[in-house]
């Protein structure tokens, strides 16, 4: 990995860190608070990974969860160590890798990035593969059928469909002026 990709892929990594400083929403019926990160995602999937690739999008999500998993108090909340892997949230984090990946590689595809594209590619990997992976674990550790983790998690839906319109309009708006743009196609 040349240093530039490193950099961009801790720069994410950062991003992260950053929007976790934003405290968690709790809710009375559900352990998994509504946080800011899932933005961060769906930013390095349609940023990081329109320019360099799904893996260098994915890669920071890695590198997070390595920091969180070491200790570091990066989860909304300041919450972090390997215990947070133990928690209904736990399907979730492990599926901003995927979803970052997802959103990377729909992302690197496009030709020409359109405010639909994106949106697209955000839903898919921010929402759909998010939760494909955070409703079966949560159902499995607080001890729910699939169905009634299902049901709670569409109370997250109306806000993560917010951060994809977000993260969409940034990514358009920085797809041909992000400097690693000009020319780099791993």
């Amino acid at each position: 990995m040349k240093l530039n990709h490193l950099v961009y892929v801790s720069m994410f990594a950062a991003i992260m860190g950053a929007l976790g400083l934003m405290p968690p929403v709790p809710l009375g019926f559900s352990p998994v608070p509504i946080t800011l990160q899932t933005l961060g995602v769906m930013l390095a999937g349609s940023v990081l990974g329109a320019n360099l690739g799904p893996k260098y999008a994915s890669l920071s999500q890695v590198l997070f969860l390595l920091l969180v998993a070491a200790g570091a108090p990066l989860l909304s909340g300041g919450r972090g160590g390997v215990g947070v892997f133990f928690t209904p949230s736990a399907g979730f984090l492990i599926g901003w890798i995927a979803g970052a990946f997802v959103i990377g590689f729909l992302a690197y595809r496009m030709k020409n990035a359109s405010i639909w594209k994106m949106l697209a590619a955000n839903m898919a990997g921010g929402i759909f593969i998010i939760y494909l992976f955070g409703v079966p674990v949560q159902s499995m550790i607080m001890q729910i059928t699939l169905s009634e983790a299902a049901l709670l998690s569409l109370t997250y839906l109306p806000g993560d469909v917010i951060k994809v319109v977000v993260a969409s309009y940034v990514a358009v708006k920085l797809y041909n002026v992000v400097p690693f743009r000009k020319g780099v196609r791993i």
